[in-house]
């Protein structure tokens, strides 16, 4: 009787350790796929086209209503502009 309730623990510890292993294997090629890639989403909205400066970006905010006159005071002093 001991003999096939042995059985189906060593099937149940195959498929924990099967599934153990998956998730690190799993979770380190996201991890390195991840790294890789980098984080174009964020970095393509925050860098700046080329040639433009902080300042460029600053008055082109001013200019659409984004920040307001005395917001854009206090970033340019911040910029030391």
């Amino acid at each position: 009787m001991m003999g096939g309730l042995g059985f189906g623990m060593l099937g149940f510890s195959v498929f924990i350790m099967f599934a153990f292993w998956a998730l690190v294997i799993g979770g380190t090629a996201w991890l390195v796929v991840t790294l890789a890639r980098g984080n174009t989403t964020h970095a393509s909205s925050v860098s700046a086209p080329s040639g433009q400066t902080s300042l460029d970006i600053l008055k082109a905010r001013y200019a659409k209503g984004e920040i307001s006159k005395e917001q854009f005071d206090q970033m340019k002093h911040d910029l030391g502009a």
